[in-house]
């Protein structure tokens, strides 16, 4: 039986020989043989193997404590637990995303919304923008929602993009039309996702708008043509949003842009 040093091991799972020395530590990955004298460890081909494992289940953002308890699980127990987490992996791009684009209201409006109280009927518009379009991310996060949530989630991503179509410039105007897009993605009416996701694509070509805009321009299409059913739109556009992701200009709307991406089915 061959026997690998703890560097030797480490280059071949494509890990650090500090994380096997942790691995060692807490009972994950006990090396095949620690020499009495020295305390050198040594790591037989089948711990490389499993090392490998531990480091595409961490890539998935998965703790070790649940690493650990996969590596024993049979594979339907497996995939199982990875439905699970690719499920609160999306809950998580989808509260991130409505952050940014929170943000993005607030810096494309200019006038941060810091108090409550309105100066004008403006304001007040501005207010409730940002308050429903939020309200909708809150309860989108809610896996467990009943019909009246799904009505509820539907009608306040209207609401939200009234008052931006009151007093929003057209980011603001075409982010709300994304969002009822989305939403109504997610209730699965693919009619009423195409309509608001075209929508956001003429408002980004009327007025010149580009960068993480059009390409959520395209992601919605590409997501509303998949719940249709036309496999062959949804992957034009989902290509066009690809190639539009090397357009956008900071590194995380990039990534957030691809992550979401990667979580529409063809």
């Amino acid at each position: 039986m061959r026997l690998f040093t703890i560097g030797q091991a480490a280059r071949l799972a494509g890990v650090t020989a500090k994380a096997l020395r942790h691995y060692d530590a807490i009972g994950l990955l006990r090396p095949a043989v620690v020499d009495p004298a020295t305390g050198y460890r040594r790591y037989d081909q089948d711990q490389v193997d499993q090392a490998r494992r531990i480091r595409r289940l961490r890539a998935l953002d998965l703790p070790l404590d649940v690493v650990r308890r996969l590596l024993e699980s049979e594979p339907d127990a497996v995939r199982e637990a990875l439905r699970d987490h690719r499920k609160r992996v999306d809950a998580r791009i989808t509260r991130l995303r409505g952050v940014l684009h929170a943000i993005d209201h607030e810096l494309t409006d200019g006038e941060p919304m810091t108090t409550p109280e309105y100066a004008d009927d403006r304001d007040q518009h501005r207010h409730w923008a940002k308050t429903l379009f939020n309200e909708v991310w809150r309860l989108m996060e809610n896996e467990d929602r009943s019909p009246a949530d799904d009505a509820r989630m539907i009608h306040t991503a209207h609401a939200s993009a009234y008052h931006w179509l009151e007093v929003g410039a057209p980011e603001n105007v075409a982010r709300s039309h994304w969002q009822c897009s989305r939403v109504y993605t997610v209730v699965g009416r693919a009619e009423p996702a195409l309509y608001h996701a075209h929508l956001v694509l003429e408002i980004c070509r009327d007025n010149g708008i580009g960068d993480w805009d059009l390409a959520f321009a395209y992601e919605a299409l590409s997501r509303a043509y998949t719940l249709a059913g036309d496999k062959d739109q949804a992957r034009t556009w989902l290509e066009r949003a690809r190639l539009a992701a090397d357009d956008i200009a900071a590194d995380d709307d990039r990534e957030l842009l691809l992550a979401d991406l990667a979580t529409i089915s063809l």
